[in-house]
Protein backbone atom coordinates (compact mmCIF):
# COMPACT_ATOMS: atom_id res chain seq x y z
CA UNK A 1 0.00 0.00 0.00
CA UNK A 2 1.24 3.53 -0.69
CA UNK A 3 2.72 5.15 2.39
CA UNK A 4 3.30 1.83 4.16
CA UNK A 5 6.87 1.57 5.46
CA UNK A 6 8.82 -1.42 4.28
CA UNK A 7 9.71 -4.25 6.58
CA UNK A 8 13.17 -4.95 7.96
CA UNK A 9 14.67 -7.82 5.94
CA UNK A 10 16.48 -10.48 7.95
CA UNK A 11 18.95 -13.14 6.76
CA UNK A 12 19.32 -16.16 9.09
CA UNK A 13 22.58 -18.13 8.92
CA UNK A 14 22.65 -21.28 11.05
CA UNK A 15 23.52 -24.90 10.29
CA UNK A 16 20.60 -26.20 12.37
CA UNK A 17 17.41 -26.62 10.36
CA UNK A 18 15.29 -26.47 13.53
CA UNK A 19 16.91 -23.21 14.64
CA UNK A 20 16.42 -21.70 11.19
CA UNK A 21 12.76 -22.72 11.28
CA UNK A 22 12.14 -21.41 14.81
CA UNK A 23 13.91 -18.11 14.13
CA UNK A 24 12.01 -17.72 10.89
CA UNK A 25 8.68 -18.23 12.65
CA UNK A 26 9.60 -15.73 15.37
CA UNK A 27 10.73 -13.06 12.92
CA UNK A 28 7.77 -13.58 10.59
CA UNK A 29 5.40 -13.11 13.54
CA UNK A 30 6.44 -9.46 13.90
CA UNK A 31 4.70 -7.07 11.48
CA UNK A 32 7.86 -4.94 11.16
CA UNK A 33 10.11 -7.85 10.14
CA UNK A 34 10.40 -10.34 7.32
CA UNK A 35 12.75 -13.24 6.60
CA UNK A 36 14.65 -12.39 3.45
CA UNK A 37 16.29 -15.82 3.33
CA UNK A 38 17.90 -18.54 5.41
CA UNK A 39 21.26 -20.23 4.86
CA UNK A 40 22.79 -23.37 6.32
CA UNK A 41 26.34 -22.00 6.10
CA UNK A 42 28.27 -18.84 5.12
CA UNK A 43 28.87 -19.98 1.53
CA UNK A 44 25.13 -20.16 0.88
CA UNK A 45 24.71 -16.84 2.69
CA UNK A 46 27.27 -15.14 0.43
CA UNK A 47 25.39 -16.23 -2.69
CA UNK A 48 22.16 -14.88 -1.24
CA UNK A 49 23.78 -11.56 -0.26
CA UNK A 50 25.03 -11.14 -3.82
CA UNK A 51 21.41 -11.14 -4.95
CA UNK A 52 20.07 -8.92 -2.18
CA UNK A 53 21.66 -7.29 0.86
CA UNK A 54 19.71 -7.83 4.09
CA UNK A 55 19.07 -5.13 6.68
CA UNK A 56 20.15 -7.48 9.47
CA UNK A 57 21.84 -10.86 9.65
CA UNK A 58 21.43 -13.38 12.47
CA UNK A 59 24.59 -15.47 12.61
CA UNK A 60 25.59 -18.61 14.47
CA UNK A 61 29.21 -18.94 15.60
CA UNK A 62 29.81 -22.68 15.27
CA UNK A 63 29.13 -23.95 11.74
CA UNK A 64 30.75 -26.40 9.32
CA UNK A 65 32.83 -25.35 6.28
CA UNK A 66 33.32 -21.82 7.65
CA UNK A 67 32.77 -20.71 11.23
CA UNK A 68 30.64 -17.67 11.96
CA UNK A 69 33.54 -15.62 13.35
CA UNK A 70 35.58 -15.94 10.15
CA UNK A 71 32.51 -15.08 8.07
CA UNK A 72 31.74 -12.07 10.27
CA UNK A 73 35.25 -10.69 9.82
CA UNK A 74 35.02 -11.10 6.05
CA UNK A 75 31.64 -9.38 5.90
CA UNK A 76 32.72 -6.47 8.11
CA UNK A 77 35.87 -5.86 6.05
CA UNK A 78 34.11 -6.03 2.68
CA UNK A 79 30.47 -5.01 3.02
CA UNK A 80 29.42 -4.21 6.63
CA UNK A 81 25.96 -5.51 7.58
CA UNK A 82 24.41 -5.24 11.05
CA UNK A 83 25.00 -8.68 12.59
CA UNK A 84 23.30 -10.20 15.62
CA UNK A 85 25.08 -13.24 17.01
CA UNK A 86 22.60 -16.00 17.86
CA UNK A 87 24.33 -18.53 20.07
CA UNK A 88 23.73 -21.27 22.59
CA UNK A 89 26.71 -20.15 24.61
CA UNK A 90 28.77 -22.80 26.31
CA UNK A 91 31.77 -21.99 28.50
CA UNK A 92 34.13 -23.06 25.73
CA UNK A 93 32.49 -20.66 23.28
CA UNK A 94 32.66 -17.50 25.37
CA UNK A 95 35.96 -16.34 23.86
CA UNK A 96 34.54 -16.67 20.34
CA UNK A 97 31.50 -14.65 21.38
CA UNK A 98 33.67 -11.81 22.69
CA UNK A 99 35.77 -11.89 19.52
CA UNK A 100 32.58 -11.61 17.45
CA UNK A 101 31.49 -8.50 19.34
CA UNK A 102 34.95 -7.01 18.93
CA UNK A 103 34.85 -7.85 15.21
CA UNK A 104 31.73 -5.72 14.71
CA UNK A 105 28.64 -7.71 15.73
CA UNK A 106 26.20 -5.23 17.26
CA UNK A 107 24.25 -7.53 19.56
CA UNK A 108 23.96 -11.06 20.89
CA UNK A 109 20.90 -13.18 21.62
CA UNK A 110 20.46 -16.67 22.95
CA UNK A 111 19.05 -19.26 20.59
CA UNK A 112 15.30 -19.45 21.17
CA UNK A 113 14.11 -21.94 23.74
CA UNK A 114 10.91 -23.72 22.90
CA UNK A 115 10.62 -25.89 26.01
CA UNK A 116 7.97 -23.67 27.59
CA UNK A 117 5.61 -21.01 26.30
CA UNK A 118 7.05 -18.40 28.69
CA UNK A 119 10.61 -18.93 27.49
CA UNK A 120 9.52 -18.86 23.86
CA UNK A 121 7.68 -15.57 24.40
CA UNK A 122 10.74 -14.05 26.08
CA UNK A 123 12.90 -15.26 23.20
CA UNK A 124 10.45 -13.79 20.72
CA UNK A 125 10.55 -10.33 22.31
CA UNK A 126 14.33 -10.29 22.67
CA UNK A 127 14.99 -11.56 19.12
CA UNK A 128 12.55 -9.20 17.42
CA UNK A 129 13.77 -6.20 19.41
CA UNK A 130 17.38 -7.12 18.59
CA UNK A 131 16.55 -7.27 14.87
CA UNK A 132 14.92 -3.84 14.94
CA UNK A 133 17.72 -2.28 16.96
CA UNK A 134 20.41 -3.78 14.70
CA UNK A 135 18.65 -2.35 11.65
CA UNK A 136 19.31 1.11 13.11
CA UNK A 137 23.01 0.46 13.75
CA UNK A 138 25.47 2.86 12.15
CA UNK A 139 28.80 1.93 10.59
CA UNK A 140 31.38 4.56 9.80
CA UNK A 141 31.63 5.19 6.06
CA UNK A 142 28.46 3.26 5.27
CA UNK A 143 25.34 5.11 4.16
CA UNK A 144 21.99 3.35 3.96
CA UNK A 145 18.33 4.16 3.75
CA UNK A 146 16.79 4.75 7.19
CA UNK A 147 14.96 1.68 8.49
CA UNK A 148 11.30 1.89 9.49
CA UNK A 149 10.64 3.27 12.97
CA UNK A 150 10.67 0.76 15.79
CA UNK A 151 7.21 -0.02 17.12
CA UNK A 152 7.10 -1.19 20.73
CA UNK A 153 4.20 -2.49 22.76
CA UNK A 154 3.14 -1.25 26.19
CA UNK A 155 5.68 -2.15 28.85
CA UNK A 156 6.18 -2.16 32.58
CA UNK A 157 8.17 0.59 34.29
CA UNK A 158 10.59 0.33 37.22
CA UNK A 159 7.54 0.56 39.54
CA UNK A 160 7.18 -3.19 38.99
CA UNK A 161 10.44 -3.76 40.89
CA UNK A 162 11.05 -0.66 42.99
CA UNK A 163 8.29 1.77 44.07
CA UNK A 164 8.98 5.43 43.32
CA UNK A 165 9.53 7.92 46.12
CA UNK A 166 6.82 10.48 46.79
CA UNK A 167 7.87 14.09 46.13
CA UNK A 168 8.09 14.82 49.84
CA UNK A 169 10.19 11.73 50.59
CA UNK A 170 12.47 12.39 47.64
CA UNK A 171 13.04 15.96 48.83
CA UNK A 172 13.72 14.77 52.39
CA UNK A 173 16.21 12.11 51.26
CA UNK A 174 17.98 14.58 48.95
CA UNK A 175 18.35 17.12 51.77
CA UNK A 176 19.57 14.66 54.42
CA UNK A 177 21.70 12.31 52.28
CA UNK A 178 25.21 12.11 53.77
CA UNK A 179 28.29 12.33 51.57
CA UNK A 180 29.73 8.92 50.73
CA UNK A 181 32.17 7.44 48.26
CA UNK A 182 31.01 8.15 44.74
CA UNK A 183 29.55 5.46 42.54
CA UNK A 184 29.23 5.38 38.74
CA UNK A 185 26.10 3.87 37.15
CA UNK A 186 26.21 2.98 33.43
CA UNK A 187 23.44 1.67 31.18
CA UNK A 188 23.86 0.42 27.60
CA UNK A 189 22.23 -1.79 24.99
CA UNK A 190 22.86 -2.35 21.27
CA UNK A 191 26.48 -1.47 20.51
CA UNK A 192 27.18 -1.16 24.21
CA UNK A 193 29.67 -3.99 24.60
CA UNK A 194 32.34 -2.17 22.63
CA UNK A 195 31.31 1.20 24.06
CA UNK A 196 31.78 -0.14 27.58
CA UNK A 197 35.14 -1.58 26.67
CA UNK A 198 36.20 1.84 25.35
CA UNK A 199 35.21 3.48 28.62
CA UNK A 200 36.48 0.90 31.11
CA UNK A 201 39.84 0.32 29.42
CA UNK A 202 40.71 4.00 29.93
CA UNK A 203 39.96 4.09 33.66
CA UNK A 204 42.72 3.88 36.28
CA UNK A 205 42.74 1.12 38.88
CA UNK A 206 41.57 3.48 41.65
CA UNK A 207 38.39 4.59 39.85
CA UNK A 208 35.14 4.87 41.83
CA UNK A 209 32.94 1.81 42.12
CA UNK A 210 30.97 1.14 38.94
CA UNK A 211 27.68 -0.67 38.36
CA UNK A 212 26.64 -1.57 34.83
CA UNK A 213 23.53 -2.81 33.09
CA UNK A 214 24.25 -4.03 29.56
CA UNK A 215 21.33 -5.73 27.85
CA UNK A 216 22.58 -9.29 27.31
CA UNK A 217 21.14 -12.76 27.96
CA UNK A 218 22.07 -14.82 31.00
CA UNK A 219 25.51 -16.50 30.87
CA UNK A 220 26.62 -14.05 28.20
CA UNK A 221 27.12 -11.33 30.83
CA UNK A 222 29.53 -13.54 32.77
CA UNK A 223 31.63 -14.15 29.66
CA UNK A 224 31.55 -10.44 28.89
CA UNK A 225 32.68 -9.50 32.41
CA UNK A 226 35.53 -12.02 32.34
CA UNK A 227 36.72 -10.66 28.99
CA UNK A 228 36.71 -7.07 30.23
CA UNK A 229 38.55 -8.14 33.37
CA UNK A 230 41.50 -9.24 31.23
CA UNK A 231 41.61 -5.89 29.41
CA UNK A 232 41.09 -3.30 32.16
CA UNK A 233 43.12 -1.91 35.05
CA UNK A 234 40.00 -2.10 37.23
CA UNK A 235 38.48 -5.42 38.29
CA UNK A 236 35.35 -6.40 36.34
CA UNK A 237 32.99 -9.19 37.37
CA UNK A 238 29.40 -10.30 36.99
CA UNK A 239 27.49 -9.03 40.01
CA UNK A 240 26.39 -11.44 42.72
CA UNK A 241 23.78 -10.80 45.36
CA UNK A 242 25.32 -8.91 48.28
CA UNK A 243 28.44 -7.71 46.46
CA UNK A 244 29.93 -4.60 48.08
CA UNK A 245 30.74 -1.66 45.83
CA UNK A 246 34.31 -0.47 46.23
CA UNK A 247 36.80 1.64 44.30
CA UNK A 248 38.48 -0.23 41.47
CA UNK A 249 35.58 -2.65 40.95
CA UNK A 250 32.97 -2.74 38.18
CA UNK A 251 29.93 -4.99 38.59
CA UNK A 252 27.90 -6.06 35.54
CA UNK A 253 24.28 -7.06 36.17
CA UNK A 254 23.70 -10.74 35.34
CA UNK A 255 21.55 -11.44 32.32
CA UNK A 256 17.87 -12.18 33.04
CA UNK A 257 17.95 -10.59 36.52
CA UNK A 258 17.60 -7.03 37.79
CA UNK A 259 20.26 -5.28 39.87
CA UNK A 260 19.29 -2.91 42.71
CA UNK A 261 21.69 -0.73 44.72
CA UNK A 262 21.31 -0.49 48.50
CA UNK A 263 23.11 1.62 51.10
CA UNK A 264 24.13 0.54 54.59
CA UNK A 265 25.73 3.47 56.36
CA UNK A 266 28.42 4.77 54.02
CA UNK A 267 28.66 1.51 52.06
CA UNK A 268 26.76 0.43 48.97
CA UNK A 269 25.85 -3.12 48.04
CA UNK A 270 23.86 -4.69 45.22
CA UNK A 271 20.95 -7.09 45.33
CA UNK A 272 20.18 -9.34 42.38
CA UNK A 273 16.42 -9.72 42.14
CA UNK A 274 13.84 -11.56 40.10
CA UNK A 275 10.91 -9.82 38.48
CA UNK A 276 9.21 -9.03 35.19
CA UNK A 277 10.82 -7.31 32.23
CA UNK A 278 10.99 -3.54 32.75
CA UNK A 279 11.09 -1.32 29.66
CA UNK A 280 11.24 -4.63 27.77
CA UNK A 281 14.46 -5.68 29.50
CA UNK A 282 15.76 -7.81 32.34
CA UNK A 283 18.11 -6.49 33.63
CA UNK A 284 16.71 -2.99 33.22
CA UNK A 285 18.74 0.21 33.30
CA UNK A 286 15.71 2.05 34.73
CA UNK A 287 15.64 -0.24 37.76
CA UNK A 288 19.33 0.31 38.54
CA UNK A 289 19.15 4.07 37.94
CA UNK A 290 16.07 4.44 40.15
CA UNK A 291 17.75 2.58 43.00
CA UNK A 292 20.79 4.87 42.65
CA UNK A 293 18.58 7.96 42.76
CA UNK A 294 16.97 6.76 45.99
CA UNK A 295 20.05 5.72 47.95
CA UNK A 296 22.99 7.63 46.43
CA UNK A 297 21.62 10.87 44.97
CA UNK A 298 24.43 13.43 44.64
CA UNK A 299 26.98 10.72 45.43
CA UNK A 300 26.26 9.02 42.10
CA UNK A 301 26.94 9.67 38.46
CA UNK A 302 24.58 8.26 35.81
CA UNK A 303 25.72 7.53 32.26
CA UNK A 304 23.55 6.32 29.40
CA UNK A 305 25.23 4.90 26.32
CA UNK A 306 24.23 3.57 22.90
CA UNK A 307 21.09 1.45 22.60
CA UNK A 308 17.61 1.17 21.15
CA UNK A 309 14.42 2.06 22.98
CA UNK A 310 14.00 4.14 26.14
CA UNK A 311 15.27 1.95 28.99
CA UNK A 312 17.17 4.20 31.38
CA UNK A 313 15.68 7.53 30.26
CA UNK A 314 13.21 7.76 33.15
CA UNK A 315 15.75 6.51 35.66
CA UNK A 316 18.42 8.95 34.52
CA UNK A 317 15.96 11.82 34.97
CA UNK A 318 15.21 10.57 38.50
CA UNK A 319 18.95 10.50 39.19
CA UNK A 320 19.34 14.08 38.00
CA UNK A 321 16.39 15.21 40.09
CA UNK A 322 18.00 13.52 43.11
CA UNK A 323 21.21 15.52 42.60
CA UNK A 324 23.26 13.05 40.56
CA UNK A 325 25.56 14.20 37.78
CA UNK A 326 24.22 12.70 34.54
CA UNK A 327 25.70 12.16 31.09
CA UNK A 328 24.37 10.91 27.76
CA UNK A 329 26.46 9.71 24.83
CA UNK A 330 26.15 11.95 21.77
CA UNK A 331 24.50 10.90 18.51
CA UNK A 332 27.61 10.84 16.32
CA UNK A 333 29.43 8.28 18.48
CA UNK A 334 26.40 6.03 19.16
CA UNK A 335 25.88 2.81 17.22
CA UNK A 336 22.18 3.33 17.91
CA UNK A 337 21.00 6.74 19.17
CA UNK A 338 17.87 5.55 20.97
CA UNK A 339 18.31 5.40 24.73
CA UNK A 340 20.52 8.52 24.93
CA UNK A 341 18.13 10.42 22.65
CA UNK A 342 15.17 9.60 24.90
CA UNK A 343 17.12 10.68 27.98
CA UNK A 344 18.20 13.94 26.36
CA UNK A 345 14.66 14.75 25.22
CA UNK A 346 13.40 14.26 28.79
CA UNK A 347 16.01 16.66 30.16
CA UNK A 348 17.74 13.85 32.04
CA UNK A 349 21.32 14.61 30.93
CA UNK A 350 23.42 17.37 32.48
CA UNK A 351 26.01 16.86 29.73
CA UNK A 352 26.09 15.25 26.27
CA UNK A 353 29.52 13.95 25.28
CA UNK A 354 31.13 11.72 22.64
CA UNK A 355 32.08 8.20 23.69
CA UNK A 356 35.80 8.97 23.75
CA UNK A 357 35.16 11.60 26.48
CA UNK A 358 33.11 9.46 28.85
CA UNK A 359 36.08 8.00 30.77
CA UNK A 360 37.53 11.50 31.17
CA UNK A 361 34.20 12.75 32.56
CA UNK A 362 34.25 9.92 35.12
CA UNK A 363 37.75 10.93 36.22
CA UNK A 364 36.71 14.58 36.54
CA UNK A 365 33.67 13.61 38.60
CA UNK A 366 35.78 11.42 40.86
CA UNK A 367 38.00 14.39 41.69
CA UNK A 368 35.30 16.98 42.31
CA UNK A 369 32.79 17.58 45.07
CA UNK A 370 29.30 16.11 44.64
CA UNK A 371 27.30 17.84 41.89
CA UNK A 372 23.86 19.37 42.22
CA UNK A 373 22.52 17.78 39.05
CA UNK A 374 21.66 21.24 37.72
CA UNK A 375 23.31 23.09 34.86
CA UNK A 376 24.92 26.40 35.64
Amino acid sequence: MPGTSRKIRVLIVDDSASVRMTLSEIIASDPDLEVMATAADPYVAVERIRQEVPDVMFLDIEMPRMDGLTFLRKIMSQRPIPVVICSSLAEAGSESLMQALEAGAVDVVAKPRVDTTAFLQESRMRICDAAKAAAHAKFRGVKKAPPPPMNVEAKLTADAILPPFSESRAASVKAKLPETDRIICIGASTGGTEALRDVLEKLPANSPAIVIVQHMPEKFTNAFARRLNTLCAIEVKEAEDGDVLRPGLALIAPGNQHMVIHRAGSRYTVNIVEGPHVSRHRPSVDVMFRSASQVAGRNAMGIILTGMGDDGARGLLEMRQAGSHTIAQDEDSCVVFGMPKEAIQRGAAVKIVPLNRVAHEIEIYARLAPRTGQTS
